[in-house]
């Protein structure tokens, strides 16, 4: 018996949490954001504003799957700020952080995949 993907739940759960937590810990996300894009305070409340906005999108059956696709695109898109906390790490950083940050990379490919399947999903409205 194959085991099912996770679904939209967990995805909402997620975003939501990590939406959250850039208004609850930000100064934790303005320290990866890339020094090219400037001051990272913006980049960090809108990226959580997005964050929460794909979680509540996820939450409705009517908005699921454009909410599904605007999440695999955000997790594309913060990419590059777990890119530079690796470079932090490599730079500055303890040989676990440098560990860690390497390997946390390779896990954005999951989760667009994740957000993706979502879409990918019909939905109950559109099964009628």
């Amino acid at each position: 018996m194959p085991v099912s993907a996770p679904g939209w739940r967990p995805l909402a759960a997620l975003l939501a949490t990590a939406g959250v937590s850039h208004f609850a810990a930000p100064r934790v996300y303005e320290r990866i954001v890339p020094p090219l894009l400037g001051d990272p305070r913006p980049w960090v409340r809108w990226s959580g504003v997005a964050e929460i906005a794909c979680a509540a999108g996820l939450a409705f059956a009517r908005t699921r799957r454009p909410a599904a696709l605007a999440s695999a695109a955000l997790f594309v898109a913060v990419y590059p700020a777990n890119v530079q906390q690796a470079i932090d790490a490599y730079r500055d950083g303890s040989r676990g952080a440098r560990i860690a940050t390497l390997a946390r990379l390779p896990v954005q490919l999951p989760l667009v995949l994740w957000a993706l399947r979502v879409h990918r999903t019909p939905s109950p409205l559109r099964a009628k």
